[in-house]
């Protein structure tokens, strides 16, 4: 398929999904949504595939106007809302996916960050939800994996202020993962993708499953869990390729098998 609000480039087992430009109306949104949705089934599809870098091509990639999310229903009548969501799928790539976030990330725009497993920053990146400003609340997942990964507090504050706060910050509190000099962020993104790139893809999947239907478990289901995936992992050439090449002091060769 064809995409206009995105471009990809396969490296290394790696897929980079860019961007391409700043979504500024709800037409842009309709269609990113619906590329989204048909990309993110594409990537899951693709056995080739391990780890997903989602970047974009200015500034402003992660910087979406609060409202823009929202349009007239393409199949209601006049005045009926039709929202899209750009996060959720995402969220349901069963890869590792890293974010390499080179401008500000604000409002629905850090809604599809915190959508990835990884958010890298560049040093002058800022961060906020401004949807109270408008009059709105969060709604493409805000409300809910922000307090996940920052706290309650903190994530409160971040929705009932609309402040923003810069990179190092983002980093202090959890938001983001690492802060870098702008010039050094596709190399450094790059480097973390291929590495993790090289570990067996069913391993990236089974961990990422774990960590995520863990947090909506009790202790006890979520090491039932993580026993069960382990287990599993054990019946899969991958993990006999893994022996063998440790035994012969060598870099495993996993196939996703």
């Amino acid at each position: 398929m064809v995409y206009q609000t995105v471009s990809l480039q396969k490296v290394d087992h790696v897929m980079v999904v860019k961007l391409n430009d700043r979504v500024s109306d709800p037409p842009g949104v309709a269609r990113l949504s619906d590329e989204l949705t048909e990309l993110c089934a594409e990537i899951t599809w693709d056995e080739e595939v391990r780890v997903v870098v989602l970047t974009g091509s200015g500034d402003n990639s992660f910087s979406l106007d609060a409202g823009v999310n929202r349009t007239v229903s393409r199949t209601g009548g006049e005045g009926e809302i039709e929202v899209f969501s750009i996060s959720e799928s995402i969220a349901k790539i069963d890869r590792p996916v890293i974010a390499a976030i080179q401008g500000d990330a604000l409002g629905p725009g850090l809604e599809m960050a915190l959508a990835c497993d990884l958010r890298i920053a560049a040093e002058t990146s800022r961060f906020g939800m401004s949807e109270i400003k408008a009059g709105l609340i969060p709604w493409d997942g805000g409300t809910q994996r922000l307090g996940r990964l920052v706290g309650k507090g903190k994530a409160l504050e971040m929705i009932l202020t609309g402040e923003t706060m810069d990179a190092r910050e983002a980093c202090r509190v959890g938001l983001v993962n690492k802060v870098v000099p702008r010039q050094e962020l596709m190399l450094t993104v790059m480097s973390m993708a291929r590495e993790m790139a090289t570990k067996g893809s069913i391993a990236l999947r089974y961990t990422k499953e774990a960590v995520y239907q863990g947090m909506d478990l009790t202790l006890e289901q979520g090491l039932r869990l993580e026993a069960d995936l382990y287990l599993l992992i054990h019946t899969t050439k991958d993990r006999t390729e893994g022996i063998k090449a440790f035994r012969e002091k060598r870099v495993p060769k996993f196939e996703g098998k």
